[in-house]
C-alpha cells in the first residue's frame, strides 16, 4: 500500500479487496490527489484510496468537526463505487461511514434503520457488522459531488441515540471506496477542507 505524509494528514493508495486489479495514485497535496483504477466488475470491495487525519478526542468533546470536499468521479456501466467518510471509534471498534455520493451495484453493511437529518441534510442510516466492528452508515439522499458534512452531528447522533457508546473518535478518512472500475477509471479530490 503506498502512502505519502503531508503534515498532519496521510494519502493511502489502499488496494485491500479480494480481486482487485490495478490502481496508481497520485498527489499534490492531502486536499488534491487522485487515483487511476482498473478494477474488475466482480463485486466485493477492491479498494479504498483515501486521505487519513488523526483526531483523538472523546465523542461528547470533539468539538465541531466538519468538512468539505470537492470530487471528480467517472460514470457508466461497469462502474460501482461510492464517495464516503470512514470515521473510526475506540481504535477499529466502531465505524461510521457518511456516504456524500455512490454509483452502480453498492450497498451498506446491515439493515436500513430511518432516515435522519443532520447537518441540514437528509441521510438515510443503516446498521450492521463486518464480522470485525460494528458499522454505522449514513447514505446521502441528495448525492453531491461537492459536499459539506457535520462529522460531530453524525457521531454525537449516534451516542445520543443508543446506537454506539462514548467513544473516542481517531482516525477521520475521507476517499473513494471502489467495487469496480473496468477498464480504468479516474478518481479525483480536487480539495478537501477538515475543520477540528
Amino acid at each position: 500500500m503506498g502512502k505519502w505524509t503531508d503534515g498532519a494528514y496521510t494519502v493511502n493508495n489502499h488496494v485491500w479487496g479480494s480481486g482487485a486489479g490495478y490502481q496508481s495514485i497520485w498527489a499534490n497535496s492531502y486536499s488534491n490527489w487522485g487515483v487511476w483504477a482498473d478494477h474488475p466488475n466482480t463485486g466485493g470491495v477492491k479498494s479504498y484510496p483515501h486521505v487519513a487525519y488523526q483526531l483523538g478526542r472523546d465523542v461528547w468533546n470533539m468539538g465541531s468537526v466538519s468538512a468539505n470536499t470537492n470530487v471528480t468521479v467517472p460514470t457508466g456501466s461497469n462502474l460501482a463505487y461510492c464517495t464516503t467518510y470512514d470515521v473510526w471509534g475506540n481504535g477499529h471498534d466502531y465505524e461510521i461511514m457518511i456516504w456524500t455520493q455512490y454509483h452502480g451495484a453498492v450497498g451498506p453493511i446491515g439493515s436500513y434503520v430511518a432516515d435522519v437529518n443532520l447537518g441540514g441534510q437528509n441521510w438515510a442510516f443503516y446498521q450492521g457488522s463486518n464480522g470485525s466492528n460494528a458499522v454505522y452508515s449514513f447514505l446521502a439522499r441528495n448525492h453531491t459531488t461537492n459536499s459539506w458534512v457535520d462529522i460531530t452531528a453524525h457521531a454525537q447522533w449516534l451516542v445520543a441515540n443508543g446506537r454506539m457508546p462514548q467513544v473516542t473518535i481517531g482516525e477521520i478518512a475521507f476517499g473513494f471506496e471502489i467495487t469496480s472500475a473496468a477498464g480504468g477509471h479516474n478518481f479525483n479530490l480536487n480539495s478537501y477542507s477538515l475543520w477540528t
